[in-house]
């Protein structure tokens, strides 16, 4: 018991260490790294101030806005077929495969196919080949199975429509799973570096695609990098804070479900 919790203990410093650093590095006084001396005590906004003037505010309105309306048609989408799949269709093989694909050996033919329908270097191609995520599909799948199927025969024999069924009887019973399901999409999509430079120019750069121009073009500006790296954390810091426990959940019920 004692060498699992000193592992326990070790692992979330190696964990905590990063995040120290970049809330350090946030607010270090622009003096210390002139002077060369990263112990220099003090704490200063001016790094803050600055990044008003550095492109991030675009970057985060773009990585919203799509990450916004990707977890919106991954829940859709996801919900939809997981439902599909309590209802007898045989999806969870190809699910269990698509989950195991690299997305990286997309890239260079979604490229290709995005440039055929003119579509590249457009806000629809930050969004639609994301509409539906194998990973999402897993962990509604696996939630699924605790909605009692007699509700939904019994919205059935009151004529309602599958569509109906899965909005008003099914979504409500997994709220919990959805919320915590899409917290995961949103993380996901919201980390994206590759993809985002390579299917858009600048002006639709998402965040993460911005820190990486900004770390090669002002290599040596620790404390405005530090502070556009926390800045764009925060969004995935807060909604992991609030709702770790139900995301925690979602994960052991879909890995005990197989």
């Amino acid at each position: 018991m004692i060498v699992l919790r000193l592992i326990t203990v070790v692992f979330t410093l190696f964990v905590l260490l990063p995040l120290a650093w970049l809330v350090y590095a946030a607010f270090i006084p622009p003096e210390a790294l002139i002077n060369a001396s990263l112990v220099t005590p003090g704490v200063s906004l001016e790094n803050l101030a600055a990044l008003p003037g550095s492109g991030l505010g675009r970057a985060m309105g773009v990585s919203l806005a799509a990450t916004g309306m990707v977890v919106v048609l991954q829940l859709a989408t996801g919900l939809g077929a997981a439902y599909a799949t309590r209802a007898g269709l045989p999806l969870t093989a190809l699910v269990l495969v698509l989950l195991a694909v690299p997305t990286e050996l997309l890239l260079v033919p979604l490229y290709r196919l995005l440039q055929g329908l003119g579509l590249t270097d457009t806000f629809a191609a930050l969004t639609l080949p994301f509409a539906a995520s194998p990973l999402v599909v897993f962990l509604l799948m696996s939630a699924i199975r605790r909605v009692p199927w007699s509700l939904v025969e019994a919205a059935r024999l009151d004529g309602a429509g599958e569509g109906t069924i899965v909005a008003r009887v099914v979504a409500p019973t997994l709220r919990p799973e959805l919320l915590a399901t899409g917290v995961l999409a949103f993380a996901a999509h919201w980390n994206l570096v590759l993809y985002p430079r390579v299917m858009t120019t600048e002006s639709l750069w998402t965040v993460q695609a911005f820190l990486v121009d900004l770390l090669r073009t002002r290599p040596f500006e620790w404390g405005l990098l530090g502070a556009a790296a926390l800045v764009a954390s925060l969004p995935i810091l807060v909604l992991y804070v609030v709702f770790e426990r139900r995301i925690v959940t979602v994960f052991e019920r879909g890995f005990r479900a197989y």
